[in-house]
């Protein structure tokens, strides 16, 4: 999903399979086009700070609303208040026409039926389904329904790695298994710095990683008929062997158990850590100072071999989705805004903004997106990269099992061990946190 978002709190994530009632102004039984000038836009932060998207967003909107006479009011919203604003739309009836959600809530938020489903009609509308590559639609919503959300930015995760440090500690090439990414991140981790930067108090940042490591183990965190299984012996194993990257192997500083805001980003930006593992981080990187001659960029380590399918995934299908309210008071007009955001030269501008992959095939294939670095990361979309869990139940998933990591950073900070019954207990914890049926 987003790139420096931090989970939302539980307790009105447990609001996400009410009914919704009306948003965006509009009447409880549908969208409506009462107020057709105007549309309110609930944007992600997706830059290195609020006001970085205001700067790329703005011009944007100033062209729709010259190509078409409407007027867009945009807030771009912080990862940390997002979930909950959109929860509290779903219920409340005040909330925007347009928004973006993180890809991977797509299915809960479709859930409560607030969102107005892409229908082959309303496709139709913006070009066709088939204009987006395959691994964005996998999560725009559940398996046989019609799509809750339209695909925006893709992105995946990557190794971003130091040069001149790992040149420094004789260093010759990015790990590619995690067993040579421990043993690198020990090399490097002197002076007051480290090999590695994390989130350890992002619920989301963990549960991606989190995610990965239960892939690569061979392990899921649910059930083939979607029931939470948070405690089985791959997915322990996976939780344990990122929070070791702090807890055992000291390659990631005991303070980072406190970041959830880019932190770990800027560190990696001013030369404190190595390596970083991030969706998409080259805008984000260059915005704070940093050349794009002063770091590479890998594949995020696999446990053996190569990146691959199956338990050789290394990334989540990250990105971010547009929906729209289905109760909006401007349908035609958020329809209209879906498909000029989608259009290839809106594509190109803000993906290329972001450092993103455009989920449109045409735009996609543009020369902007041919760079090194979209070549490790448009790879990985296409062969190394698992969506996850498209089920109701998927942001309560999030929260609970982030969190349960965000414990075991915190543990480690602390000089606790993280053994393998501390790391079962807290996931089974946060099992019984999940809604019952």
């Amino acid at each position: 999903m987003r790139r420096i978002r931090a989970a939302a709190a539980g307790a009105v994530t447990i609001s996400l399979l009410t009914a919704a009632t009306a948003c965006g102004g509009g009447s409880s039984s549908g969208g409506s086009n009462d107020s057709p000038k105007t549309l309110t836009y609930w944007a992600s932060n997706q830059g290195a700070s609020i006001e970085v998207d205001k700067k790329v967003l703005q011009p944007e909107l100033d062209k729709f609303e010259k190509q078409t006479g409407i007027k867009v009011k945009v807030e771009v919203v912080p990862w940390s208040d997002l979930l909950n604003r959109i929860l509290a739309a779903t219920t409340s009836g005040q909330g925007p026409d347009v928004l973006n959600i993180g890809n991977t809530w797509s299915a809960s938020l479709q859930a409560t039926g607030a969102l107005l489903p892409w229908d082959a009609k309303n496709f139709a509308k913006i070009g066709g389904k088939d204009r987006f590559v395959d691994s964005a639609l996998g999560s725009t919503g559940a398996q046989g329904k019609d799509p809750a959300a339209v695909p925006l930015y893709s992105m995946a995760y990557a190794l971003y790695y130091n040069k001149k440090m790992f040149a420094d500690a004789g260093i010759a090439q990015p790990p590619a298994t995690w067993d040579e990414l421990v043993a690198d991140g020990k090399k490097l981790s002197k002076g007051g710095k480290w090999g590695l930067g994390a989130e350890g108090s992002n619920p989301s940042e963990n549960i991606h990683h989190a995610f990965v490591f239960a892939q690569q183990h061979g392990a899921g965190f649910f059930t083939a008929d979607g029931k939470p299984d948070f405690t089985s012996d791959g997915t322990v194993a996976a939780v344990k062997q990122y929070a070791d990257l702090m807890a055992k192997d000291k390659i990631i500083a005991p303070g980072n158990a406190e970041y959830a805001q880019n932190q770990s980003v800027s560190d990696f930006a001013k030369g404190k850590n190595a390596m970083l593992l991030w969706q998409s981080a080259s805008a984000n990187l260059k915005s704070q100072g940093m050349s794009e001659d002063a770091y590479g960029i890998a594949p995020v380590p696999v446990q053996s071999g190569t990146p691959g399918t199956g338990t050789n995934v290394n990334s989540m299908v990250a990105g971010i989705n547009l929906a729209v309210f289905k109760n909006t008071d401007n349908l035609d007009g958020a329809t209209k805004f879906v498909k000029f955001m989608t259009s290839d030269a809106e594509q190109k501008v803000l993906n290329t903004a972001y450092s993103s992959i455009p989920p449109v095939k045409t735009a996609q294939t543009d020369a902007t997106f041919n760079t090194p670095a979209n070549a490790v990361l448009k790879d990985t979309l296409a062969k190394s990269a698992a969506a996850l869990p498209q089920v109701a139940d998927e942001s309560q998933f999030e929260t609970a099992v982030g969190t349960a990591v965000k414990e075991l950073f915190a543990a480690a900070a602390a000089g606790h061990p993280v053994t393998t019954e501390s790391v079962k207990a807290a996931l089974q914890k946060a099992q019984q946190q999940m809604p019952t049926k």
